[in-house]
């Protein structure tokens, strides 16, 4: 079980990772708009992130 939970963040990290380093300038655009969110939007858009993850989840069992 800990080797696939190293194994998501890992890919996580690669995700996360590709877009600063295929357009930085555009990477510092979009923390700039997040940044200047409000909190409701910020949770709001983590809210569906996590039930999208949870749906994949579900979907690939």
């Amino acid at each position: 079980m800990w080797q696939d939970i190293a194994r998501a963040v890992a890919l996580v990290l690669i995700i996360e990772g590709m877009m600063p380093f295929v357009s930085p300038t555009h990477w510092r655009l979009l923390l700039a708009r997040v940044a200047a969110a409000d909190d409701r939007t910020l949770r709001t858009a983590g809210l569906i992130a996590m039930i999208a993850g949870l749906a994949l989840l579900q979907v690939m069992r």
